[in-house]
Order: C-alpha cells, then structure tokens, then sequence
C-alpha cells in the first residue's frame, strides 16, 4: 500500500477540489469531504495505473505541505 497526502481547497460554489502534491497533474473535485476522499483516491489509482502503463517510476509520498488528509491507495502490479 502506498500513502499520499493530499491537499482540499475548499470552493465558493461548494465542494473541494483536491490535488496530490507529489503527484503532479492529479487532481478531482468531491461534493463534500467524504466524497473528496473517495475521489482523490480513485484519481491517484488511475494516476498510478497510468503511469504503470507508460513505463514511469511511480512518485513517492512527499512530505511537504499543504496537507489536509492522508490517502492509502494499492500500488499498481507490475
């Protein structure tokens, strides 16, 4: 399993969008924070799973903030 810490930005009109600082380019949106979570985790298993099939290194976990939540996501198989 595989940790990433991601980052909610709450929105006027309502909802979160959520971005994953070590992974750049992943990003979604969720109604509210539990459909954030939800969201953010199906984006970084796709995000994963792309880079899997492009033959990319898969990004460690990145320490550094904003840091709102943390999300636990199974690693890609090889």
């Amino acid at each position: 399993m595989l940790r990433y810490r991601i980052h909610l930005q709450p929105e006027p009109e309502g909802g979160y969008t959520v971005t994953v600082p070590s992974l750049p380019g992943c990003v979604t949106w969720g109604s509210d924070y539990r459909h954030s979570i939800e969201m953010a985790t199906e984006c970084i298993e796709g995000f994963l799973e792309t880079l899997r099939i492009q033959g990319r290194a898969i990004p460690k976990e990145d320490a550094s903030p904003p840091i709102d939540a943390v999300v636990e996501v199974r690693a890609p198989a090889a």
